[in-house]
């Protein structure tokens, strides 16, 4: 099967040459890979049309900063891969377990994969606080009460789906609302959703680290939208 990466990208000018060299190095798979630029101002912006546009099938350009979700969008109607993934810019995420979302895809027969960050005890010391994996459960919580599944990372960034059916889920959320959006629309659908343990590596807002406690109040209020109103 051939996979889609869509690479969201804002102000990551320490990250972004790594990470684009650890998803091409992933050579067991064809793929696609999509950047888009959501209108960066560290020099990002600049790097990718000098050099970087060279590593990828397709470069998208914000004229604004839009947010990720936005981004996803706008990569989302040139994907061409079975699959889609998305790879957040920072390294936080290891590209290698690629390829053990897509074995589950296999074996599991499914057409939704969550990479669990929250399976077993390894990435436990690689949060940043404590605080953000408790966050991190409630919210999984409150998603499997509210929509009747069973996840123990509703909020990770590794979630490899179908594309025919992300693109039937007619998303709307732009920012980081985008990701409860996505678990709660699939879980509605009743399209089954398979997590597998994933590696991680946690980083500050120091860092370069966006998501804020704010983001986890906008996600909890995703999620009672899309169970009671939409």
């Amino acid at each position: 099967m051939k996979l889609t990466i869509i690479i969201p990208v804002y102000n990551e000018i320490k990250t972004i040459q790594k990470i684009i060299e650890r998803v091409k190095r992933q050579k067991y798979i064809k793929k696609q890979i999509i950047l888009v630029d959501d209108c960066s101002t560290d020099g990002t912006t600049e790097l990718i049309k000098l050099k970087l546009f060279k590593q990828v099938d397709k470069v998208i350009f914000h004229k604004k900063n839009q947010g990720k979700g936005a981004s996803i969008h706008s990569a989302l109607k040139f994907a061409n891969g079975e699959f889609v993934i998305i790879q957040d810019a920072d390294l936080e995420y290891n590209p290698s377990d690629y390829k053990i979302l897509l074995n589950a895809i296999t074996k599991y027969n499914c057409m939704a994969v969550y990479g669990s960050r929250l399976m077993g005890k390894k990435n436990i010391n690689k949060f940043i606080s404590k605080n953000r994996i408790h966050i991190n459960k409630i919210l999984s919580f409150i998603t499997n009460i509210l929509y009747k599944i069973e996840l123990t990372d509703a909020h990770t960034c590794y979630k490899l789906i179908n594309k025919n059916i992300i693109l039937s889920l007619d998303l709307k959320e732009k920012d980081f609302a985008f990701c409860p959006e996505v678990t709660a629309k699939l879980a509605k659908k009743n399209i089954k959703i398979k997590e597998v343990p994933i590696s991680f590596n946690g980083r500050t807002r120091l860092e370069g680290k966006k998501i804020s406690f704010f983001d986890g109040i906008k996600a909890l209020l995703v999620l009672l939208k899309y169970r009671f109103v939409s």
